[in-house]
């Protein structure tokens, strides 16, 4: 699902779809703990960033919905679920390298 909210007329609009993935709390930091670590499952993903339960679970849905990620379910028991970045999710890494640098820039 792909979709690209309005947008100003005087910036990118693929910047601003960007944008309205990582202005929403906690999803740059979903992004780049599966990026770093591969796939998790939902507690490591939990204890690595410190969410909550339903707010990870709500992050999760809505990344997926997007593409970003893909969810496996393993049947068990116990059924274990785990969250890895699809081709489009990897793609943060790029981006990741530009906000680490520039987020240095502004801890100095």
């Amino acid at each position: 699902m792909s979709r690209v909210p309005p947008h100003s007329e005087h910036l990118c609009r693929y910047f601003q779809a960007a944008m309205d993935i990582l202005a929403r709390p906690w999803n740059g930091l979903i992004i780049a703990a599966l990026h770093a670590h591969g796939e998790l499952r939902f507690s490591e993903i939990g204890t690595l960033i410190g969410i909550a339960d339903r707010m990870l679970s709500e992050r999760l849905k809505e990344l997926e919905a997007r593409g970003l990620l893909e969810r496996a379910v393993d049947g068990g028991p116990p059924v274990k679920v785990s969250y890895r970045l699809t081709d489009i999710g990897q793609g943060f890494g790029e981006a990741q390298k530009g906000l680490s640098k520039w987020g240095r820039e502004l801890v100095q």
